[in-house]
C-alpha cells in the first residue's frame, strides 16, 4: 500500500470510531430509496416525505444546524440537518458526533425527510433521519472557489481524469453528459436499424484469422486447441457469411482490437458498427447513411447541427458527393485516371509527399488524398469511386473496371463511415486476396497477410448483391459532443502504466518545494533557504539528483539547481 496522506489517516480513524459506536460503515441491507434529486425538484411540494440517497458533497455547519448538498445519479439537492429534528430525545450524539465529527465529504448517506423551501426559495430536504451507507476513505479531488469566484485545484489534468474516471465523473458532472449522449447515439442507431427490419447479431471476438481489415492484431493462444487466436480487428467477413446464410440485413456493434499506435483519435480497443443489407448497392447505402446520421444527430443533440472545435457541422441530408479522382484533381491539379504506378509515385514526390518502394498504386493514391484533400472536407461529404487497389473487398465499378463502388464519409477532415457495394464474385475475391499477399511480401504494412479460405468457400455457395457499411462509433460521438480526443468519449481509455511515486525524505520534499517556486536557484542560496546542516544538505541533494528529481548545472555564474 502507498503511503497514506494525513487526510486518509484521519478518515481511517473515523472509520474505527464509527465501528466502536456500533455503526457499520458498509451495511449490506437494502436502503429503500424512493426519490431522486430530479424527481424531488420536478414534483416538489412542501411537507412531502421523501427517501433519497447519494454522496455528501458539501457542508456548512453552523452549530446545531447545517446545510449540505447530496449528489445522486441525477444531480444535487440541498439537505438541511437540524440537531433537534434528528435527535428528538436527550441523546444528541447522532448529530454532534456522527454527523459533525465522523462524516466526510464523499460519504454515501441515505436520508429520510420532508420538503420545504428556504427563505431564498431553495428546494430543500429537512432531514428526519440519516444512515451511513458507505464511508469514503480517500478525499475527492474537489475544486475550491474563492471569494472572487476564482476556481482552484480543479480536477482537469487529462491523465489523472482518464486513470481515475470514477473520480472524474463525481467532481466533473459535465463529463457524465458525454456518456449519456454516447448511449443515446447507440440507442438511436439501433432503433433506426430495427425499424428498418434489420437483425442485430454477434460474431466472434477470438478469430483464427484476423480478417476484414488491414491491421496488426493482438495474438493469444488457445491452450485446449493448441492454436494461436487473434483478437478481432473487424467483423466484416463473419457478417457477410450471415448474408450468405439467408439474412437480408444484419448489423453489429463490435469491440475491435488493433495492436497499433495510440493518439488523440486512436485507442487499441474501439467500437465499430457494421451493417450489411442484401440486394442493395453503395448508392442506396449513401441515402441510408445520411438519413441514419440525421436521425442520430437529432436524437443526441435535439438538432441536426453540432459544434466541433471552430466548426458548426450540419448532419441534415443530403450530403455532397465527390469522386476521389475529382477531389485529387481539384486540390492538386493531378489527374490519377489511367495513370501507372510510376507516374503516380512521381506525382506524389512532386507534391512533396514522402513515399517509398513498398507502396503500391492504391497506397500512393491514398497518401496523396490524405495529405492534400482529406482535411478540406468540413461538412459531411461522400468521397466515392476508389481505385481497385485500395479496396480488396469491394465490387468493381460497373462503369470503370479500374475503380470500385466504395464511399467514405468525411467530416471535419476525418473519415467516419466506409461503405461498399460488396464483392460477391469468389474468383475475383481470391485474386484480390492473392494480390494483397504480394503487397504484404513487398513490405506494405497495410496489406493483409492472410487468405480466409473459409470465407471464400462461403462466397462460392453464393452471396446476393449486398451493400455494407462501417461507422467508427467513438469518432462519431466525438463529433456530436465536441470532443477533440477519443479518450474523452471512452470511460476507460488505454493508458501507459502508472508511475509509482518515489518515496523521498522529508528534507528532499522541502527542498523540492522550494525549487518548484522558481525556474532555478543558486546552489548556495538553495542550501541557505533549506536550513539544513552540511551533512544533511549533502545527503539531500544527492537524493534528489540520484532520483532524477533535480539537476545541478555549472554555468559561468556558478552552480545552479533546477527541477527535472
Amino acid at each position: 500500500m502507498s503511503q497514506l496522506s494525513e487526510q486518509e489517516l484521519v478518515r481511517r480513524e473515523k472509520l474505527a470510531k464509527l465501528r466502536d459506536l456500533g455503526i457499520n460503515p458498509y451495511p449490506a441491507d437494502l436502503y429503500p430509496v424512493k426519490d431522486t434529486s430530479k424527481s424531488i425538484k420536478t414534483n416538489f411540494k412542501e411537507e412531502n416525505k421523501v427517501v433519497i440517497a447519494g454522496r455528501l458533497m458539501s457542508r456548512r455547519i453552523q452549530g446545531n444546524a447545517s446545510f449540505a448538498e447530496l449528489q445522486d445519479a441525477d444531480g444535487r439537492i440541498q439537505v438541511y440537518f437540524n440537531r433537534d429534528e434528528i435527535c428528538t430525545g436527550d441523546d444528541k450524539s447522532k448529530y454532534n458526533d456522527v454527523y459533525k465529527k465522523l462524516l466526510d465529504i464523499g460519504d454515501f448517506i441515505g436520508v429520510e425527510g420532508e420538503l420545504f423551501l428556504t427563505k431564498v426559495g431553495e428546494k430543500t430536504v429537512k432531514v428526519k433521519n440519516f444512515t451511513l451507507l458507505s464511508k469514503a476513505l480517500k478525499p475527492l479531488p474537489l475544486p475550491r472557489t474563492d471569494a472572487d469566484g476564482k476556481v482552484h485545484d480543479a480536477f482537469t489534468d487529462p491523465e489523472q481524469r482518464y486513470r481515475q474516471r470514477y473520480a472524474d465523473l463525481v467532481v466533473n458532472p459535465q463529463v457524465k453528459e458525454v456518456f449519456v449522449k454516447r448511449t443515446k447515439l447507440f440507442n438511436a442507431m439501433r432503433q433506426f436499424f430495427n425499424d428498418s427490419g434489420y437483425f442485430e447479431v454477434e460474431t466472434p471476438v477470438l478469430q483464427p484469422i484476423p480478417g476484414g481489415a488491414a491491421a496488426r492484431p493482438f495474438i493469444t493462444h488457445h491452450n485446449a486447441l493448441d492454436i494461436p487466436l487473434y483478437m478481432r480487428i473487424a467483423n466484416e467477413l463473419y457478417l457477410k457469411r450471415l448474408i450468405v446464410g439467408g439474412f437480408d440485413g444484419v448489423y453489429e456493434f463490435s469491440k475491435n482490437f488493433r495492436n497499433e499506435g495510440m493518439d488523440r483519435t486512436h485507442n487499441p480497443e474501439f467500437t465499430a458498427m457494421e451493417i450489411y443489407v442484401a440486394y442493395k448497392d453503395y448508392n442506396w447505402m449513401m441515402d441510408f447513411c445520411e438519413r441514419l446520421l440525421e436521425h442520430c444527430a437529432i436524437a443526441v443533440n435535439g438538432s441536426t447541427k453540432a459544434t466541433f472545435g471552430e466548426h458548426e457541422i450540419d448532419f441534415k441530408a443530403p450530403y455532397a458527393r465527390v469522386t476521389m479522382a475529382d477531389s485529387i484533381k481539384h486540390f492538386t491539379g493531378f489527374d490519377i485516371t489511367d495513370k501507372s504506378e510510376d507516374e503516380i509515385r512521381q506525382a506524389a514526390k512532386d507534391l512533396g509527399i514522402e513515399v517509398d518502394a513498398t507502396m503500391g498504386k492504391g497506397k500512393l493514391i491514398d497518401e496523396i488524398f490524405g495529405e492534400k484533400c482529406e482535411g478540406n472536407y468540413i461538412q459531411p461529404t461522400y468521397i466515392t469511386d476508389y481505385p481497385k487497389e485500395m479496396s480488396p473487398l469491394c465490387k468493381e465499378h460497373r462503369d470503370n473496371p479500374e475503380l470500385t463502388e466504395r464511399f467514405e464519409l468525411m467530416v471535419c477532415g476525418k473519415e467516419i463511415a466506409n461503405a461498399y457495394s460488396e464483392l460477391n464474385d469468389p474468383i475475383d475475391q481470391r485474386e484480390r486476396f492473392e494480390h494483397q499477399l504480394k503487397l504484404a511480401a513487398k513490405g506494405d504494412d497495410e496489406a493483409t497477410e492472410f487468405i480466409d479460405h473459409d470465407f471464400l468457400r462461403a462466397l462460392e455457395y453464393g452471396m446476393p448483391p449486398t451493400s455494407g457499411m462501417g461507422i467508427g462509433m467513438d469518432r462519431l460521438i466525438m463529433f456530436l459532443t465536441n470532443n477533440q480526443s477519443i479518450q474523452e468519449v471512452l470511460f476507460f481509455p488505454q493508458m501507459r502504466p502508472e508511475k509509482k511515486p518515489l518515496a523521498i525524505s522529508d528534507d528532499a520534499k522541502a527542498v523540492l518545494e522550494i525549487l518548484k517556486k522558481v525556474e532555478n536557484l543558486d546552489l548556495v542560496a538553495l542550501k541557505g533557504q533549506s536550513g539544513l546542516s552540511n551533512k544533511k544538505w549533502d545527503k539531500t541533494i544527492k537524493e534528489l539528483t540520484k532520483n532524477n528529481l533535480a539537476k545541478v548545472e555549472k554555468t559561468d555564474d556558478g552552480l545552479f539547481v533546477s527541477v527535472v
